[in-house]
């Protein structure tokens, strides 16, 4: 078996209260504070990737462009909206917002059906997912992270355990959090170290 978790009601209570009110910060960053290297993430997570497809599905993505440029296109059944300053800047798909207030405005005034358009592989369990989901969901980079903590309701953290060192880090300040989900994945050809996702509220959220 190659994870374990613990769930409390407080976490159930919490997924049945997401919708487009809440921002969500999700992050991925070992103990040292690592979450990027070289423009992109120094790992191989698997289960990660996955669980952030079926968590943000129909939602709205805010991220900064060079993390849209390590990703290089809009996902697939999510809204997608990139902070930059420079005006002139556009891609197809993508809602452009000057800085990470406008971004959460936007994105609580935007309707459903904005969201970039699923694949043709996207199974139905997606589609159900997809069309409940409301949530805002901020996904970097540090800076972004940085400006919207502080506006965030919940953060869903995965703890890369790992000494990997990288060029980009972060420190958040998780003290007005109380964790309510506990899940540990062990490394595997799938997953290149363990990691555990962590996911926490804001206290009197």
């Amino acid at each position: 078996m190659s994870s374990a978790g613990v769930r409390t009601d407080d976490a159930v209570a919490a997924k049945q209260r997401t919708d487009r009110s809440r921002v969500i910060a999700l992050v991925a960053m070992t103990p040292t504070g690592v979450i990027g290297k070289d423009g992109d993430m120094p790992w191989r997570l698997r289960s990660d990737l996955m669980r952030f497809k079926q968590l943000t599905m129909g939602g709205t993505l805010i991220m900064g462009r060079r993390t849209y440029d390590s990703i290089g296109r809009p996902l697939p059944g999510r809204r997608t909206i990139v902070v930059t300053r420079n005006a002139d800047w556009k891609c197809e798909g993508v809602c452009r917002a000057e800085n990470p207030e406008q971004a959460v405005q936007m994105a609580r005034q935007a309707p459903a059906s904005q969201s970039s358009p699923t694949s043709q592989q996207e199974s139905s369990a997606d589609s159900d997912t997809s069309s409940k989901n409301r949530g805002i969901y901020v996904v970097g980079g540090a800076e972004i992270y940085r400006q919207l903590l502080p506006c965030c309701d919940e953060v869903w953290l995965t703890r890369v355990w790992s000494s990997v060192c990288g060029d980009t880090t972060l420190s958040i300040e998780l003290s007005k959090f109380r964790q309510i989900e506990q899940t540990r994945v062990i490394a595997s050809s799938k997953n290149s170290v363990p990691t555990e996702f962590i996911r926490m509220v804001r206290e009197n959220s």
